[in-house]
């Protein structure tokens, strides 16, 4: 699918977040050409839904210098988009933002893109910087039903490990964990040696739009039931913290979206 990418000068960078432990996200990006179907930016990302998601990227060109301002609390990067995305090789937007960052801001990088680690040497710039790679394990047909433009899981278990071998605090989002088809403790089994800590998150199937239900439901029947109905669903996710508890990682625990936001302490 061929991405339109649109650039705009936005007002401001720094947005507040609902996120909890998290005061300000940065988006130098809008939307994703990852397409992730099950993406829950889809339900909070209004413009342009007439078009298809994945199919256009909103690119703020005057980031770097927005960047620049200094605040106080943790920042995450990014929450609706992701900044490795492809077309962040040829911007080299996210790359330009994170030089004119105050590197007193803590801050927090998310991707699904082994394209993290040409960045290496920005990031240990930081006074306080943690990366993560979005993982699960996804191969196949589930792949290509759930995931199909992202990263194969090789290249973003590579991607961890370098950048933890080159000094960079490393995390794990293990997410989207979906009953019977994510391998959590796999993931475990293949990262433990490079991630220094753990975060685990349960599908959002409520804001991942009809048609993405409509998919699970066709495809995956049993792993849709365990998540729309209560008392299975209760069920996985105390079977989910025993086996996250038996794995012996560091983690807070399991973010789950059965009627709202929750967390499960483990």
């Amino acid at each position: 699918m061929k991405v339109e990418v649109i650039r705009r000068r936005a007002k401001s960078l720094y947005t507040r977040s609902r996120i909890p432990g998290v005061s300000w996200s940065v988006n130098q990006y809008v939307g994703c050409s990852f397409a992730c179907p099950y993406c829950y930016a889809k339900s909070v990302v209004r413009e342009f839904r007439e078009r298809g998601w994945g199919s256009w990227v909103i690119a703020k060109i005057n980031a770097p210098e927005l960047a620049r301002k200094h605040v106080k609390g943790k920042v995450v990067m990014s929450t609706v988009s992701d900044p490795y995305q492809p077309v962040e090789a040829g911007l080299k937007l996210t790359r330009s933002t994170l030089r004119f960052m105050d590197k007193r801001n803590e801050l927090s990088v998310l991707t699904k893109s082994p394209l993290v680690t040409r960045d290496v040497e920005i990031f240990k710039l930081f006074r306080s910087i943690e990366v993560g790679l979005t993982l699960n394990s996804f191969e196949g047909r589930e792949k290509a039903l759930l995931e199909p433009r992202t990263p194969v899981m090789k290249v973003r278990f590579n991607a961890l490990q370098r950048l933890h071998e080159e000094g960079i605090r490393t995390y794990a989002f293990v997410s989207p964990i979906i009953p019977g088809v994510t391998d959590v403790s796999r993931i475990v089994e293949k990262t433990k040696g490079f991630a220094d800590y753990y975060f685990f998150e349960v599908l959002n199937l409520r804001k991942a739009g009809n048609e993405f239900r409509e998919t699970l439901c066709s495809e995956f029947p049993e792993s849709y039931s365990v998540l729309t109905r209560e008392e299975l669903f209760r069920a996985f996710i105390s079977e989910l913290r025993d086996e996250v508890r038996s794995l012996r990682v560091k983690t807070e625990g399991i973010e789950t979206h059965f009627r709202g936001w929750g967390f499960v302490r483990v």
